[in-house]
């Protein structure tokens, strides 16, 4: 028992470890609540019930009446969980380090791509977060819908969309920090 809780505090887990406890919380989202790991739509549901409380008329619509109901779901809960898995495992950890001089956003490597302002480098990531959620309803779902839960059903479709944004990923990079990093 204390090994496993050794393991759990450490900074960084096997990859193999990982990805087979990935895959044990795919298939117990599947069996506890009849529905795959997807968080993409949480965000539009969200905007849907704020919506319908500022601008009712606005929101009155096909979309949001019947494709993406402004209601809580599985969507929503799983949302919530990720962000408070994600801060109680670097509690866990010893690497959390919210509202912090030396969180991610402020490490020397932002700095230098980005610049010294801290409202300079939260707008890159704000901005970052908006196409990579407008890019999740092109390609009609984000990561976790797209490559795990596709993955664990062997769809082609989440091998190519994996392909691809390993390569996006490649050429972004290559084109922000170019040679710096």
């Amino acid at each position: 028992m204390k090994s496993i809780i050794a393991y759990i505090r450490k900074d960084e887990w096997s990859p193999y470890v990982a990805g087979v406890l990935l895959g044990v919380v795919g298939v117990l989202a599947v069996w506890l609540s009849n529905s795959l790991l997807g968080a993409s739509g949480a965000f539009e549901n969200l905007a849907g019930i704020i919506g319908k409380q500022i601008a009712p008329d606005l929101f009155n619509n096909m979309y949001f009446n019947y494709i993406m109901p402004p209601e809580i779901t599985w969507s929503m809960i799983l949302l919530v969980g990720v962000f408070f898995g994600g801060m109680l495992g670097a509690a866990t950890s010893g690497t959390l380090k919210w509202g912090k001089k030396d969180s991610a956003n402020s490490n020397t490597q932002w700095k230098s791509i980005f610049g010294q302002q801290t409202w300079k480098r939260w707008a890159v990531a704000f901005f970052g977060a908006i196409v990579l959620e407008y890019a999740a309803g092109i390609a009609g779902g984000c990561t976790s819908g797209l490559a795990i839960s596709g993955g664990m059903l062997l769809a082609p479709a989440a091998f190519l969309f994996i392909a691809g944004m390993f390569a996006s990923g490649i050429l972004t990079t290559m084109l922000i920090y170019r040679k710096r990093y």
